[in-house]
């Protein structure tokens, strides 16, 4: 009989999952709105995500400037939220 220390010894479970495109998003749209607000959803929008960098698109000047002056305390919640340091930028 194997013991399961053997097992679990044998498995990787530090293993690092990739992120799909979806859960980033839906990552991100819950810190935007908790920190924006409903208007924050409604006009910040995650366009792309690849390598650790979202690309999102803002309906006016006003809301890229917020993003852009508050971009590291978002990214670090998202990565909290995440549990991971996974996002490195906001573009």
């Amino acid at each position: 009989m194997k013991l399961l220390k053997n097992f679990l010894a044998r498995k990787n479970f530090n293993k690092k999952i990739d992120l799909d495109e979806k859960t980033v998003f839906y990552i991100f749209e819950k810190v935007i709105k908790k920190e924006y607000g409903r208007m924050g959803g409604e006009n910040i929008q995650p366009r792309f995500y690849k390598k650790g960098k979202i690309f999102i698109k803002t309906q006016s000047s006003n809301w890229a400037n917020e993003i852009w002056l508050n971009r590291q305390s978002l990214i670090k919640k998202i990565n909290q939220e995440l549990g991971r340091e996974e996002i490195k930028e906001i573009k």
